[in-house]
């Protein structure tokens, strides 16, 4: 039976965890920072600084951002935060920009009044904004997470600081474990998740839809029907492609995003909602299949971090493939399997910088799982300690996040210098 605590943080981390943003959420915390910034400013800023972590830049050098008309990079997203953005919005900060707003930013940045820097920070997700107008100067940082403000500067006068290292005020994320996940998942009242997971299924199929007509990057959803049967997974693989291409083309419909990634909660729901409707599944059976999904997938994501040089689309096309085998009623050790088979298949994805290609990566992240869930109902499973698979599945989740988190360090300056091809940042 589950604990009252584990039942109450784990509704806790659903509502945490599946909130809307609209666009990529690298240059959506750009533009917040930058929103936050000039409110407190008080002013049209007439110079910018924007000092940024290599992530960030990876993250946001080559996405396209919403409501912009197709802008791109750090300064973009940044002005446009500044000159339109509402930071009571968050991340659907963008929401209200106008044409005013982005012909004004293009005149911004064409006037060469944004400066951006790379950051030495030792935390992947980590920027510092600098504002002047009106004699003023005015100074935002944040920090591990996408609006985790840590502190507020304006004439030198700190208004809010709390340590870089301090913890950010979250659940209890020590307490997912796969056995309480899957109890969870079979027992928690519907009516207290409901709400935050129809949300999910609304947004994201939404944007999945608008980015199946081809009108955003490649078109990569039509070339995935045309070239593979009409079966459950090429839709899987379609429509979670259509999602992300759609989300990183500049598409203005949000998502939910699972792990502070857009694309992770796109690859976390996405099959897991198509497989289910294609089999007849019960409103219920989806939703509990959705709470398992979820919850798994930030369970992988807490060991590799908010960003690295690992895909995020592995460990959240993992869930949706365990949560398939959930679904169908496969055992706990046919759920193990799943996770055990797509992480002895595909950790080695890395993770170059939002974009367009994205979507490819979405879709053959889905096909491995969709095959380890395959394996795993015909109990067919690789076995512990050959590669990097360990004797349980905890610690398997917990050497992969290793890899990426600490491993893959080096992997991920090295991706940096060939994206800014020798440039200082872009």
């Amino acid at each position: 039976m589950i604990s009252d605590k584990v039942y109450s943080t784990y509704i806790d981390i659903l509502n945490w965890e599946l909130v809307p943003a609209m666009g990529c959420t690298e240059p959506i915390s750009l533009a917040y920072g930058a929103a936050k910034c000039k409110e407190i400013l008080g002013c049209i800023p007439t110079r910018i600084v924007a000092r940024c972590s290599g992530n960030i830049v990876k993250n946001v050098r080559c996405v396209k951002i919403p409501h912009s008309e197709g802008m791109t990079g750090i300064a973009s997203a940044v002005v446009l935060g500044a000159l339109g953005g509402n930071s009571d919005k968050e991340l659907e900060v963008l929401c209200d920009v106008t044409e005013k707003d982005i012909e004004n930013t293009r005149k911004y940045i064409a006037e060469d009044k944004c400066e951006v820097k790379l950051l030495d920070s030792t935390s992947p997700l980590h920027f510092i904004l600098t504002m002047e107008g009106n004699g003023n100067i005015a100074e935002v940082e944040i920090c591990e997470n996408h609006t985790n403000i840590i502190r507020i500067e304006k004439n030198g006068e700190i208004i809010f600081k709390k340590a870089f290292s301090a913890h950010i005020e979250t659940p209890e994320y020590g307490l997912l474990n796969l056995d309480s996940i899957k109890e969870f998942a079979d027992s928690v009242a519907i009516d207290d998740v409901k709400e935050v997971i129809n949300r999910q299924i609304t947004y994201n199929m939404a944007i999945a839809k608008e980015g199946f007509d081809g009108k955003y990057g490649i078109g990569i959803a039509k070339i995935i029907t045309e070239s593979y049967p009409d079966n459950t997974i090429t839709k899987m693989k379609a429509l979670a492609a259509s999602a992300s291409e759609a989300r990183m083309g500049g598409c203005e419909l949000p998502v939910i995003v699972n792990s502070g990634s857009g694309n992770q909660g796109i690859t976390a729901s996405v099959p897991v909602i198509v497989f289910a409707r294609e089999k007849g599944y019960s409103e219920e059976k989806l939703i509990r299949g959705l709470v398992f999904s979820n919850l798994l997938a930030v369970y992988q994501k807490i060991y590799i971090g908010t960003l690295s040089a690992f895909c995020g689309a592995v460990s959240a096309a993992c869930s949706a493939g365990a949560t398939i085998t959930y679904m169908c009623d496969g055992s706990t050790e046919r759920i193990r399997s799943t996770i055990e088979n797509t992480l002895a298949n595909i950790p080695g994805i890395i993770c170059d910088g939002a974009k367009i290609s994205c979507a490819a990566k979405i879709a053959t992240s889905v096909d491995a799982a969709y095959l380890a869930h395959k394996m795993a109902m015909k109990d067919a499973s690789y076995v512990p300690h050959t590669g990097i698979l360990q004797a349980t599945i905890s610690e398997t989740i917990s050497c992969v996040g290793t890899i990426g988190k600490d491993g893959m360090k080096e992997t991920d300056r090295e991706i940096l210098k060939i994206m800014m091809n020798g440039d200082e940042c872009i």
